[in-house]
C-alpha cells in the first residue's frame, strides 16, 4: 500500500520540480528580455535571441522524439509487461507482485490481454488453485476469491492496452506543452529580431551608440 503512494508522491515532487525550474528559467530568459528592451541593448537583444533559439530547438527536439517514440511504446510495453508478468509470485515483499496488484486495482484490468494471461504464468502453475489475484476481482463483485470458475466476477480487459493508452495520453500532454512553450519562444524571438532591425536602421541610434549628436 505504502509502495505506490510513494511512487505516486516522488512523481508528483519530481514533476512539480521540473515544473518550478522551467518556471524560473522562462522568467530569467524574460527578465533578460526586458532589461535588453528597455535599456534598447542590442548585444542584451541578440543574446535574448541566441537563448530563446537554443530553448526553441531544445523544444522541437522534445517534440520530435516525443512523437518518435510514441509509436514504440506499445512494443516497450510489451516487453516489459511480459517481464514483469512471470515474475509475479503474489507475496506484498516483491516489487513486482505489488506493482501488478496495483495497476490492475488501479485501472480495473486483469493480465496482459485478458484475465486467462495467468494460466501461462508460474505462479499460476505453482499454485494449482485455478484462480487470479484478488486484484482483478471487480469493485463490485462481493466474495470473490478471483476463481476462474466466475469470469463475472474479474475485470475483462487487459492492462497492456489501458497502460499503453495511459502513456500515449501522457506523451500527447508532453507534446502539446512543447508546442505551446515552442509558440511562445518563436514569438518573442520574431519580436527580438523586429526591434533590432529597427534599432538598426534609426539613425538617432546609431548616433548614439557612435558617441555623435542628432538634431
Amino acid at each position: 500500500m505504502w509502495e505506490p503512494m510513494s511512487s505516486s508522491l516522488m512523481m508528483t515532487m519530481t514533476t512539480s520540480l521540473k515544473m518550478c525550474t522551467r518556471s524560473s528559467l522562462l522568467f530569467i530568459i524574460g527578465l533578460i528580455g526586458c532589461c535588453a528592451t528597455i535599456r534598447e541593448s542590442r548585444c542584451g537583444l541578440a543574446t535574448f535571441v541566441i537563448i530563446l533559439l537554443l530553448v526553441f530547438v531544445t523544444e522541437v527536439v522534445v517534440v520530435v522524439l516525443g512523437y518518435v517514440y510514441r509509436a514504440k511504446v506499445e512494443n516497450e510495453v510489451d516487453r516489459s509487461i511480459q517481464k514483469v508478468y512471470k515474475t509475479y509470485n503474489g507475496t506484498n515483499p516483491d516489487a513486482a507482485s505489488r506493482a501488478i496488484d496495483y495497476v490492475q486495482r488501479q485501472l480495473h484490468c486483469c493480465g496482459i490481454h485478458n484475465y486467462s494471461d495467468w494460466e501461462n504464468t508460474d505462479w499460476f502453475k505453482e499454485t494449482k488453485n485455478q484462480s487470479v489475484p484478488l486484484s482483478c476481482c471487480r469493485e463490485t463483485a462481493s466474495n470473490c476469491n478471483g476463481s476462474l470458475a466466475h469470469p463475472s466476477d474479474l475485470y475483462a480487459e487487459g492492462c497492456e492496452a489501458l497502460v499503453v493508452k495511459k502513456l500515449q495520453e501522457i506523451m500527447m500532454h508532453v507534446i502539446w506543452a512543447a508546442l505551446a512553450f515552442a509558440a511562445i519562444q518563436l514569438l518573442g524571438m520574431l519580436c527580438a529580431c523586429i526591434v533590432l532591425c529597427r534599432r538598426s536602421r534609426d539613425p538617432a541610434y546609431e548616433l548614439l551608440i557612435t558617441g555623435g549628436t542628432y538634431a
